[in-house]
């Protein structure tokens, strides 16, 4: 762990990304969305995939690809992805090492707050026995205006939690996500543990305003400790 937001306040409400959070699945949905997007002439790497969209909805990088490429992507381009990410999620889909020990661990109050459409959102976390360990403080953010980088999603959890911004703690592994969590004025750790993520990654989440990073989810409730007696403000 490294810096600290302006203030720390008394931690009531954890908020967990979800796609290469709970799940690793980012990979997955990756490949699908390169693959699709390649048929359509649109090449572009895994890495570069990740880099630019992780994070944000498939609708906002659906609308960037659009815009810089000057094509449309066919009216069922989302339905055919999402019902090829469904079928390996079957198949290949598995929750982050570690994550059920931490989970029964940490007392706090939990949520999710995910950049997923609820039916992939809630796939995700059922498939992988995750669902009813957060259930039903599932959002998404489909039901916020904006989605990440901007702090709707974030504020939209902590609002139905009942829990003010500056006591929620944030966990996130893409740099969109870390953007939105710092502008709710939320604190922020990086989790760097998923498939997907290269070397340099949490440096990255760092500048993006992260509090610290850590690789595996067993640490977590130690690290909870940690900031719950405000070591990270001495």
């Amino acid at each position: 762990m490294t810096e600290c937001m302006p203030a720390c306040e008394f931690l009531e409400l954890l908020i967990f990304d979800c796609d290469g959070v709970l799940i690793n699945s980012e990979s997955i949905a990756t490949e699908v969305h390169v693959e699709a997007l390649a048929k359509l002439g649109y090449a572009i790497t895994a890495e570069a995939y990740n880099s630019r969209f992780i994070g944000m909805t498939d609708q906002q990088s659906y609308s960037i690809i659009e815009a810089e490429a000057g094509l449309r992507l066919p009216n069922d381009h989302h339905q055919r992805v999402m019902m090829e990410i469904s079928k390996r999620y079957s198949c290949e889909l598995k929750a982050i090492a570690g994550i059920r020990q931490a989970l029964n661990a940490i007392s706090l109050a939990k949520c999710v707050a995910s950049s997923s459409d609820p039916t992939k959102l809630r796939f995700g976390l059922e498939i992988t026995d995750l669902y009813d360990l957060f259930a039903p403080h599932v959002f998404s953010a489909s039901e916020v205006p904006r989605g990440k980088p901007a702090p709707d999603l974030f504020l939209f959890a902590a609002e139905n939690m009942k829990t003010q911004p500056a006591n929620c703690l944030v966990i996130e592994d893409s740099v969109a996500g870390v953007q939105a969590a710092v502008a709710a004025r939320m604190r922020v750790i990086g989790f760097v543990g998923g498939s997907h993520c290269v070397s340099g990654h949490a440096e990255k989440l760092l500048e993006a305003g992260a509090t610290g990073s850590f690789n595996h989810m067993a640490v977590l409730p130690e690290l909870l400790k940690k900031l719950q007696m405000n070591s990270l403000c001495e």
